[in-house]
């Protein structure tokens, strides 16, 4: 074979799929990334590992990386007394301030997608006395996630937004019926597995800077 004729087959072989790219510059994105959130417009991006990086911390823009640490607090015991009184009408919901809005704000999933509940702020800080893990969490990028069956203690964890959100969006995709189905209930119980494999016991260092 001549070197025109390698030459050839190069050029006219076809051209490899175009993968995953991150949505801020563009650029090549890892199956496994991080998300950039932005805050005004309340939307998440996938971001390659320098977008990441440049927003990693807190600067005053509206763009913000979204972390990963996935916390609880050992001596919390949340029941539905005081769940309830925060004025959030579900077990499965989380809550996170929204910089935008400039209060915190609940959302839970749905067949048709989020729905949002405003949160009785005088019960939010009555919680947050009693643990500080109602008081840590970055505001916009991570939240206070909640599930939990009647009778029971909820389980509650400080977890990135952006998993949040893909909690709703399994209930979407998977809901089936009046109740949900079977199929949801399995898809949630593996997605909070995979988060208490991950969540590490609050402390001293939980808090947000500044």
């Amino acid at each position: 074979m001549s070197g025109l004729d390698a030459l050839e087959r190069f050029v006219n072989a076809p051209l490899p799929r175009e993968g995953p790219r991150c949505e801020l510059c563009g650029g090549p994105l890892e199956a496994a990334h991080a998300h950039v959130a932005d805050v005004e417009r309340r939307r998440i991006h996938c971001a390659c590992v320098v977008c990441a990086a440049s927003f990693a911390r807190p600067t005053g823009g509206r763009l913000r990386t979204v972390p990963s640490r996935v916390l609880f607090d050992p001596g919390l015991s949340l029941g539905d007394e005081g769940w309830s009184r925060l004025g959030v009408p579900v077990r499965l919901a989380f809550v996170f301030h929204s910089s935008s809005l400039g209060r915190r704000v609940a959302v839970y999933p749905s067949p048709a997608g989020p729905t949002e509940a405003d949160v009785d702020a005088r019960a939010w800080d009555d919680l947050a006395a009693q643990s500080p893990l109602f008081s840590c969490a970055e505001p916009d990028v991570e939240a206070l996630l909640v599930r939990g069956d009647r009778g029971r203690p909820l389980d509650v964890l400080l977890a990135p937004i952006d998993a949040c959100y893909e909690m709703v969006a399994i209930v979407r995709r998977s809901w089936k019926g009046f109740d949900g189905g079977d199929a949801v209930r399995a898809e949630l119980d593996r997605f909070f597995e995979g988060l208490r494999a991950k969540r590490r016991p609050l402390g001293p260092q939980a808090r947000p800077p500044g």
